[in-house]
């Protein structure tokens, strides 16, 4: 019997931990946009069990052909850029730009082995992902347009 509670207990912490961290993805992307040509949401992405974060695994995981088009970026320069601050920000670009900062910090306290995954040509569906304490791929995505 008290293997079983334990065994309770363990999978509501795990599942308690998935959707805090769920919850704080949600509110870390809200009103948080992707600026490429065009603007994109940035929302929570949730995986299955991974061995490993690789192109194989993000296309098999979202469905995508093993022969499509994908470009694995680092996670620290896909942040670089969005958390930057410049002399001639104002409040709202500040803002955007602490909101990232926040993003990342939350991303590489709660994931491993991140990794940012840019698949297609010119409509492009950015993965930012890394395994959670569960190995399952977790982490964000957005879009981007670029010609």
């Amino acid at each position: 019997m008290k293997k079983r509670k334990k065994r309770m207990k363990n999978s509501e912490e795990k599942r308690s931990y998935k959707t805090d961290f769920a919850v704080q993805v949600k509110k870390a992307v809200d009103n948080l946009y992707y600026i490429s040509e065009t603007d994109a949401e940035i929302l929570p992405f949730s995986g299955k069990k991974a061995e490993v974060v690789n192109a194989q695994e993000m296309l098999s995981q979202i469905g995508k052909a093993a022969n499509s088009p994908i470009e694995e970026k680092k996670f620290t320069e896909f942040f670089a850029r969005l958390t930057e601050l410049h002399d001639w920000f104002g409040d709202e670009e500040k803002t955007t730009a602490q909101k990232f900062g926040d993003l990342k910090i939350l991303l590489e306290k709660n994931l491993k082995d991140l990794k940012v995954f840019k698949i297609g040509k010119i409509q492009i569906d950015i993965y930012v992902v890394g395994l959670n304490a569960e190995s399952n791929l977790t982490g964000i995505q957005t879009k981007a347009v670029e010609t």
